[in-house]
């Protein structure tokens, strides 16, 4: 399973990256490959100053080894060994109408001093962080989420949507970081689902990334925009990072097993704001945005 995984996500990043740069039409990914030296490695994309994306990553990384100690605990599982692999992405638009993306499709196994697995699972999922709400965008985003886990369980969608909507919220803030889109996690091989089940489900999300996001960013990146709108656009991004960086599990995953801290913060947008207690007026596309924030809604 974690080879065939593997392969996946090495084409899927190809696919995604190629589909990327040919909307971009100037800027390019660049290509880091990395070893980590407690085993493993990845192969990471960055692109950056572009027409579109001001600044975005499609990573991939299969690492294993002895889980830490800290990671043990989480568990609750003693001299316990790894394997990790995964395809994480975020993309950071230069236009403020043109909405933040995020995706992310893993599988885990752990080990007992045998070698025998002990534990299994995938996880994953994508969700959409726009500035500026364009209805029809959001609802866009849900049907093709929608599309692709009603192919394998109609509870899917309404579960890991909802899921989603709880992960992703700033509990500090009240809100959440943005429409939401899908979330799972932990999922295990069951009575009514094998492995080779969650393998076909998580692919055929993957699969709909592109269909989900590029529609959307073809329709809004040469739309014009103030100062005014970019100075949100870098406010509600100050919201993007407190989120990564406080609650995120991924960030602190990476963090704790050794990651490599380039690509685990490459999703932080390169140019931010915050201003002490900022509120935007009453009545505006700022303000009908926090509503919808602090108040998730069905998309579809």
């Amino acid at each position: 399973m974690k080879d065939a995984f593997y392969a996946y996500i090495q084409q899927l990043q190809d696919t995604i990256t190629s589909s990327l740069e040919a909307i971009d039409g100037k800027a390019q990914f660049q290509e880091d490959i990395w070893k980590r030296p407690e085993g493993g490695g990845g192969r990471t994309r960055v692109i950056e100053n572009g027409n579109v994306f001001e600044k975005g990553g499609v990573n991939i990384s299969a690492v294993h080894g002895e889980l830490p100690k800290s990671m043990q605990q989480y568990f609750g599982v003693q001299d316990a060994d790894f394997f990790a692999c995964g395809l994480s992405l975020v993309l950071h638009p230069k236009n403020p109408m043109v909405p933040t993306v995020h995706a992310n499709w893993r599988y885990f196994e752990m080990y007992d001093k045998t070698g025998a697995i002990v534990d299994q699972w995938f996880g994953g999922g994508q969700d959409l962080t726009p500035y500026y709400l364009f209805e029809e965008d959001a609802a866009h985003f849900h049907i093709i989420c929608k599309k692709a886990c009603d192919t394998h369980n109609s509870e899917f969608y309404p579960t890991y949507k909802k899921r989603c909507d709880e992960y992703f919220w700033n509990t500090h803030r009240n809100e959440a970081r943005g429409v939401g889109g899908l979330f799972f996690d932990y999922c295990k091989a069951t009575e009514s689902m094998t492995m080779q089940d969650w393998y076909n489900f998580v692919t055929e999300v993957g699969n709909s990334f592109l269909e989900a996001y590029v529609p959307i960013v073809e329709k809004r990146k040469e739309m014009s925009f103030s100062k005014e709108e970019r100075d949100w656009q870098e406010i509600r991004r100050g919201r993007y990072v407190e989120f990564n960086l406080v609650h995120d599990k991924g960030t602190l995953f990476g963090l704790r097993t050794n990651g490599r801290i380039e690509s685990i913060l490459m999703s932080l947008p390169p140019h931010v704001q915050w201003k002490y207690d900022h509120h935007p007026e009453q009545g505006s596309r700022e303000e009908n945005l926090i509503k919808v924030l602090q108040h998730p809604k069905a998309w579809v």
